[in-house]
């Protein structure tokens, strides 16, 4: 997928200005059972935003990002998107 000036657009970082600015239908392609789930989409997004930090010590371990799956902790608002480890 490339933006209209052919600058490639990383996954990670459209995901996360969907996510901040309440679109995440844009990503989703009009998927009707995923949009009828879209906290639970939020929720998924929000896991793997904290899963992808720079920095390994802000990541959560295995079992803390299965207890968020399983929804036995909250899942807090990740780091600003500046903080991913992307590479292209």
């Amino acid at each position: 997928m490339e933006a209209e000036d052919k600058t490639p657009v990383v996954l990670a970082e459209l995901a996360y200005y969907c996510y901040k600015e309440g679109k995440l239908d844009m990503l989703l392609q009009n998927n009707e059972e995923t949009l009828e789930d879209m906290e639970r989409v939020e929720k998924f997004l929000m896991i793997a935003f904290w899963c992808i930090q720079e920095d390994p010590y802000l990541r959560p371990g295995m079992k803390k990002v299965t207890q968020m799956l399983e929804g036995v902790i909250e899942v807090s608002s990740p780091p600003d998107s500046s903080s991913f480890t992307i590479s292209v």
